[in-house]
């Protein structure tokens, strides 16, 4: 076991010009993004001599043969701290499980501004980490990686050893009918040599790198498509000027001119089309990124591109957001979910005076149930910002089968017990390390026990509120008491809406108990034996605007479903009750992560679970439902301290109000219904 806390705090750390469609997509599956299409459908063949089949059924088209192929297109790796060499690194084990054809740069490569033994350093360095690319690279010179500083500046700078070990500065090459043009914009002011990218007169492309320009252009006319490369985005005007406007008539006039490239601005750009050409300027792979709005452009990233005859296609992809499929096995995504589903245990004597304040120590256990590494943070935290803990917070790494206990001092000043408290939770959160990656696991939370002082019943009758849309009741799975074998959930309710799925109380997810209506049936859900046995009641669905009770039973033999205290259906079923660690609900359901979900809409009282059969034929509701040896939750909503609805159950069980749930005083009279028995129960 590994004991850390206040004192023991040592730890291990498209179409090439299409335009988008006139209109989008119907968004009926809650798409936020990308509605418009850039490319035209890719053509399709019928083909029976490329299919078969032994079924009569509708014929299907074929993707038609095609010429097709990928590249990516990496940003700037200079400029950032000395990690940026790792997120390069991470692009290109990215890259290389997509297996493009091939990857091309947009300059600044090295950080530079440097003399020749240092700059041979950070050339050795890229060139390392670059030519562990399963496909060939191709390099495009950037300032970073032609501007000197220093004495004894040589003619050219750093031109002469960028050309030794990069390659050309400007050059062409061909693949699959299409052409790959690198140009250099660095050449400097022709008049006095400065070399700067802030003043247009270094920003003209030379006599001789321009001649070269138009008599390459003119060899490509017969291609498919031609790509640029360049790292200035001298198109953008301001400091660069206005010479790249000869420059793009010259690739207007060539007439296949797709696409043009570059970087240096460190962030995504898209400009375009401009007389059929469209310009895209690239952000960083391991450069300076401030991330200022990563989803617009600010972040380390690199371009793929699918190139066809007739259409190129562009998406970009964020640096390390690759998964490995091969990496993904059954073993691996069972221990991520054992993860997941392994208990936090905490322990804490929190008691609550009625003056608001508390103080005490808290554990918190856990485990790795893997046999892999894991990196674990444990964080205290609350929206009230009244509470006080130290340490702040606590990192461990893991080993296989390793046991962690967090330790943290807490203490809340006296102040008032106001709507703005609330509970204080422990944040876990935890990576998996395998040799090449770390899978995040989903961030836990977990309350912190904190017992609350017993109050007064309230002398007005109060009813719970939920909006049907974030409203809900949480109770800690550590407080569900609740033995295998027989038991009774029931609770009184007055639905605004019935419509598709309204949980009542509910702790179901693979495992479980849960009350629900659907579609206004009433519908009893128990996990037994690892299957869920279902009951619902068809021929009895209840009404809006009225209150109804509702009492689902298993007595180890049978289910068994009241409404309004009449036995309205039933069925076999036994076994051993499935349990989980989840929260118990009352106005929602629980998901996997043990959040709320399926929002009831309406009205609930008298939410009560017990460890018992309680019915076993017609009976008369009390609406005043009573706690007894047996109750193990019960939440009459006659109690509400701050963010909690006080439990009345004999263990002293307490809600967490989440959303805008509210108690209001009960509308109109107590309602009271008479069950009436007759021969054969009904």
């Amino acid at each position: 076991m590994k004991l850390i806390g206040p004192v023991a705090l040592l730890l291990v750390t498209s179409a090439a010009v299409a335009q988008p469609d006139a209109e989008a997509p119907t968004d009926n599956i809650g798409h936020r993004r990308h509605f418009h299409r850039h490319g035209n459908p890719h053509p399709t063949v019928k083909s029976p001599h490329r299919f078969l089949t032994n079924r009569r059924a509708a014929e299907l088209e074929l993707p038609a043969p095609s010429e097709a192929f990928t590249f990516a297109v990496f940003g700037d790796r200079t400029g950032g701290p000395d990690t940026g060499v790792s997120v390069l690194a991470d692009a290109v084990r990215d890259v290389n499980l997509f297996e493009p054809d091939l990857v091309m740069t947009v300059g600044d490569l090295v950080d530079g501004y440097n003399q020749t033994p240092e700059y041979l350093e950070e050339v050795a360095e890229y060139k390392g980490i670059m030519d562990q690319l399963l496909m060939p690279w191709f390099p495009v010179a950037g300032n970073h990686d032609v501007y000197w500083r220093g004495p004894d500046k040589p003619p050219g700078e750093h031109e002469a050893s960028y050309e030794m070990h990069f390659g050309p500065l400007w050059y062409a090459f061909e693949h699959e009918r299409c052409w790959f043009v690198v140009l250099y914009t660095d050449e400097g002011d022709p008049e006095t040599g400065e070399r700067t990218f802030g003043k247009p007169s270094a920003q003209k492309m030379s006599p001789e790198q321009f001649e070269w320009l138009r008599q390459t252009l003119r060899r490509t006319r017969g291609a498919d498509h031609v790509f640029v490369f360049v790292h200035h985005p001298r198109w953008l005007g301001g400091g660069y000027g206005d010479d790249w406007n000869r420059v793009h008539e010259l690739l207007v006039e060539a007439g296949n001119v797709s696409m043009v490239f570059a970087g240096h601005i460190h962030r995504m750009r898209y400009d375009g089309p401009r007389d059929g050409i469209e310009y895209v300027t690239l952000a960083t792979v391991g450069g300076s990124q401030s991330e200022l709005v990563p989803d617009a452009g600010w972040l380390h990233h690199y371009v793929m591109v699918t190139v066809r005859p007739g259409q190129v296609a562009l998406a970009s992809v964020p640096v390390g957001e690759v998964m490995d499929v091969r990496d993904i096995t059954g073993e691996l995504g069972d221990e991520a979910l054992a993860v997941t589903r392994s208990s936090v245990v905490t322990e804490s004597q929190l008691r609550l005076a009625r003056n608001g304040s508390t103080s005490g120590r808290v554990n918190a256990t856990l485990i790795n149930p893997t046999t892999r590494p894991l990196a674990v943070t444990v964080l205290p935290d609350s929206d009230d910002s009244r509470w006080r803990h130290a340490p702040d917070h606590l990192h461990a790494r893991l080993e296989p089968g390793e046991e962690l206990v967090a330790t943290f001092d807490v203490e809340r000043p006296r102040s008032s017990l106001d709507d703005s408290m609330r509970p204080l939770e422990l944040v876990v959160t935890a990576e998996m390390l395998t040799a090449g990656f770390r899978y995040r696991i989903p961030e836990r939370r977990v309350v912190i026990p904190l017992s609350l002082p017993r109050l007064p019943r309230e002398r007005r009758e109060q009813v719970a509120v939920f909006d049907g849309e974030d409203d809900a009741l949480r109770i800690a799975s550590r407080d569900v008491r609740l033995p295998d074998g027989p038991l009774t959930v029931e609770c009184w309710f007055n639905a605004d809406s019935i419509e598709g799925v309204g949980s009542l109380v509910a702790k179901t997810e693979s495992s479980g108990f849960g009350l629900f209506l659907m579609d206004g049936t009433p519908t009893l859900y128990l996990h037994l034996d690892g299957s869920y046995s279902v009951l619902r009641a068809e021929e009895h669905p209840v009404e809006t605007g009225r209150w109804h009770h509702l009492a689902g039973v298993f007595d180890g033999a049978e289910l068994r479903l009241y409404l309004d205290g009449r036995p309205i259906a039933a069925m076999e079923g036994s076994g051993t009750r499935t349990t989980n660690e989840l929260p118990l609900y009352v106005g929602a359901e629980v998901d996997a992560a043990g959040g709320p979900t399926l929002f009831f809409d309406g009205r609930i009282d008298g939410a009560r679970l017990s460890k018992i059969a309680r019915y076993s034929e017609a009976f008369t509701p009390s609406w005043k439902i009573r706690s007894d040896d047996d109750t193990v939750v019960l939440l009459d909503m006659q109690r509400q301290l701050a963010s909690w609805v006080v439990g009345a159950s004999e263990h002293a069980v307490d809600a967490i109000r989440l959303g805008d749930m509210t108690l209001e005083p009960l509308p109109g009279p107590v309602p009271t219904i008479q069950a009436t028995v007759s021969a054969d129960g009904e």
